[in-house]
């Protein structure tokens, strides 16, 4: 997933309301821009921080700046981090097209949004093939690390995300396959395990789906100021 145009650093004063920072661009000019990440950012907010920011020159933009990326370092020197949850399914929907996914390759249909089970959900990615049949497959962003090469998901409590583990089981009860797939979107990441710390209820959700069948994958990317990268497959811990 290629950027429009190169991303502008800048260092960040402070983050505030969730959707909203203040940053300090390099030739010393300050600005008010957009937060597109309404999570805790546990670890990922530091002032002084360097971060990286995407431009747009819509008329009806109130802040013409977006927060992309932070720079972030937990000892073994920095890396880049990207905070936009609007990303991933991008990422994934490049990956699908191209059929660089191996957990999910050989189907021949991939459709997106596609509306599924008792509460009228939509599920990310919808893939179809005659003979392999329907694969439901859900993505969530990853970006917490608090120990070096852990990544960890959820950073913070969220129902919504053990309600799609409760249709995710669903659809394998009804016959088909499904699968979460957590998308880390940092290259740093060595193994990747759920954090029930933050959120027991999730934990608890995701062991009955995977003890229901669902399947598990995560991935972490290569990140520059020009792009993003589906890169490789990242191992679960316990």
């Amino acid at each position: 997933m290629r950027f429009t145009s190169a991303l502008v650093r800048a260092r960040l004063e402070r983050r505030y309301k969730r959707l909203l920072a203040d940053v300090v661009f390099d030739d010393g000019e300050r600005a008010t821009v957009a937060c597109p990440n309404t999570g805790s950012l546990l670890g990922l907010q530091a002032p002084g921080s360097f971060v990286w920011l995407s431009r747009s020159d819509a008329a009806t933009r109130k802040y013409p700046h977006t927060w992309e990326m932070i720079e972030n370092d937990l000892g073994d020197g920095p890396t880049l981090v990207g905070i936009n949850p609007m990303h991933p399914n991008r990422l994934v929907a490049e990956a699908l097209a191209n059929d660089t996914i191996e957990p999910l390759s050989g189907y021949g249909k991939i459709r997106p949004e596609v509306k599924y089970g008792d509460e009228k959900s939509r599920i990310d990615f919808l893939l179809e093939d005659d003979a392999k049949g329907l694969c439901y497959v859900e993505v969530k962003n990853v970006h917490l690390m608090r120990t070096s090469g852990h990544a960890e998901f959820p950073d913070c409590t969220t129902a919504r995300g053990a309600k799609h583990l409760r249709e995710l089981s669903a659809m394998v009860a009804q016959g088909h396959r499904a699968v979460m797939l957590y998308l880390i979107q940092r290259a740093d990441a060595q193994r990747f395990s759920i954090c029930a710390e933050f959120d027991p209820a999730y934990a608890e959700a995701f062991r009955n789906a995977t003890a229901a069948g669902v399947e598990a994958v995560a991935y972490n990317c290569r990140l520059s100021t020009e792009e993003i990268v589906l890169d490789r497959l990242v191992p679960f811990m316990d």
